[in-house]
């Protein structure tokens, strides 16, 4: 299986999945762009989901999981200036208010800036990301693109088995359109939500509402209900699978609502 740091905190996240999150207008954007999962991470996560909850001591040292962390600002000549340190510091704050109830925080080892006309539009990524990326498989590695294609506000790749020098590893890591962090120009994304989402996928979560259907696995996670379609703006309440029991969990990070805190 991948990682097995990462393989725990998955273990974590679907064992406290509510996480809050993501005002109201109807988005101009791609909220995700990140691929279905693979089918060998889905049998996993049904499989995870199939056995009874318990301690164990393989959870309870996630408790206090410290994920190392690298930001990459890729920006083009024509939007140099987009992100500023403080505007990462903020994102960090952001991930660290979201996943800190599920026992993990993240540590910013660096942060870097590039021009790159070609990289910021996220069409590069088997030159930019192996040019950038630092750490191991263990460490996040997020690209924050100020040009980032095709309307995208982010995308990321699911775990999976990676060795140093293949292309799943090389390729590893969440891009996030640069104007969503903290303050950006991406309203109703601009407040980090992104990050957190896309993050989320880099762990191994799926969209709340995988499989869109009222029946079946979903996204694999006891405390979410049924859920069918994704939710847009910022609704008061939603219900996409009426017969079923629960309402759409639309304040969880791996929906599709505006970000608001």
């Amino acid at each position: 299986m991948y990682s097995s740091i990462r393989s725990f905190a998955l273990c974590a996240l679907w064992a406290t999945t509510a996480l809050a999150a993501p005002p109201a207008t109807k988005p101009a954007f791609v909220r995700c762009g990140t691929k279905e999962p693979p089918a060998a991470l889905v049998a996993q996560a049904q499989q995870l989901a199939a056995q009874p909850e318990v301690e164990s001591p393989a959870l309870a040292a996630v408790a206090t999981l410290v994920i190392n962390t690298y930001f990459h600002v890729v920006e083009s000549a024509a939007k140099r200036g987009t992100v500023t340190r403080t505007q990462l510091n903020d994102q960090l704050t952001v991930l660290n208010r979201s996943y800190g109830p599920s026992g993990i925080s993240f540590s910013l080892i660096s942060s870097d800036f590039t021009v790159n006309d070609n990289w910021a539009t996220g069409n590069y990524d088997s030159a930019m990301k192996p040019a950038l990326r630092k750490g191991t498989y263990k460490d996040l590695n997020v690209y924050f693109l100020s040009d980032l294609a095709g309307g995208l506000l982010g995308v990321c790749n699911f775990p999976t088995n990676a060795s140093p020098g293949t292309s799943a590893y090389n390729l590893d890591g969440c891009e996030v359109l640069a104007q969503s962090v903290p303050g950006g120009t991406a309203a109703p994304f601009n407040q980090g939500g992104t990050a957190t989402h896309e993050i989320g996928h880099w762990f191994g979560l799926f969209h709340v509402f995988q499989g869109s259907s009222c029946s079946g696995s979903g996204d694999s996670v006891g405390d979410t209900p049924q859920q069918s379609t994704a939710t847009s703006g910022c609704p008061s309440s939603k219900d996409s699978c009426p017969n079923v029991s629960g309402l759409d969990d639309i304040h969880n990070y791996m929906d599709y609502s505006d970000d608001a805190w």
